[in-house]
């Protein structure tokens, strides 16, 4: 008897608990944006969005290089205050990174609007698998696997498709990758409703990479789109 009662009242903190971790996430997720946005700026009105341009193996080696060197460092220290400030630094990075792609389609008749349709598309993207992912209580671990096997297929095609230069491929890809990281949403935001992420600092990295895809993905599609026009 004193097992059960124990365990209801551990049940009983969980709830309050994980509500301050989904605060916390949220909070810091809106706050790595503008970081995001000043990379992105700084990017395209320093010229470094056309440097990127310039080679495709440099710009891969400091994509990937950068990125995974971020991750491990915000992981790393995932539990202090440095683990912010390298989440941050990682979203300035990130921003930077996507200059190229801003910067191209903003190169566009239409650039501006199709910046603000993908812009509007990944928030209500987000809002509702965010959603669903809190409405559905039941834990969804299993989908993780599907969907790391999903990341790593996408991330192979994305640089066979800049190799190759195939439109078909590269189209696929890009789709593939915005059903992905949607379903990643859902997944992340799950896994803080159900206990399986505990640390807001993790939590927000998960979520910015998975809204990061879904805009970069979504934002060249409707490139595409309108360079078809």
């Amino acid at each position: 008897m004193t097992d059960i009662v124990q365990r209801a009242g551990h049940a009983g903190t969980l709830a309050p608990e994980r509500q301050r971790v989904l605060r916390n996430t949220y909070a810091l997720l809106a706050l790595s944006l503008v970081p995001t946005v000043a990379g992105t700026w700084l990017g395209i009105a320093s010229g470094f969005n056309t440097w990127l341009a310039g080679s495709i193996w440099l710009s891969l080696l400091v994509f990937f290089g950068g990125a995974f060197a971020f991750i491990w460092g915000i992981q790393r220290n995932r539990d202090s205050g440095l683990g912010v400030v390298l989440l941050l630094a990682f979203t300035f990075f990130m921003g930077l990174m996507l200059s190229r792609l801003v910067g191209a389609i903003l190169g566009m008749k239409n650039g501006a609007d199709l910046v603000m349709t993908a812009s509007g598309g990944t928030a209500v993207i987000f809002a509702a698998m965010a959603t669903l992912g809190t409405v559905i209580k039941r834990d969804l671990s299993g989908l993780g696997k599907f969907l790391f096997v999903g990341a790593l297929v996408v991330m192979i095609g994305a640089v066979a498709a800049i190799f190759l230069q195939m439109p078909a491929l590269t189209l696929a890809i890009l789709v593939l990758c915005l059903g992905i990281f949607s379903a990643f949403i859902l997944y992340d935001v799950n896994q803080i409703v159900t206990g399986g992420e505990t640390n807001y600092i993790s939590a927000t990295l998960a979520l910015y990479l998975d809204a990061f895809n879904v805009f970069q993905s979504l934002l060249s599609l409707l490139g595409i789109a309108s360079g078809d026009d």
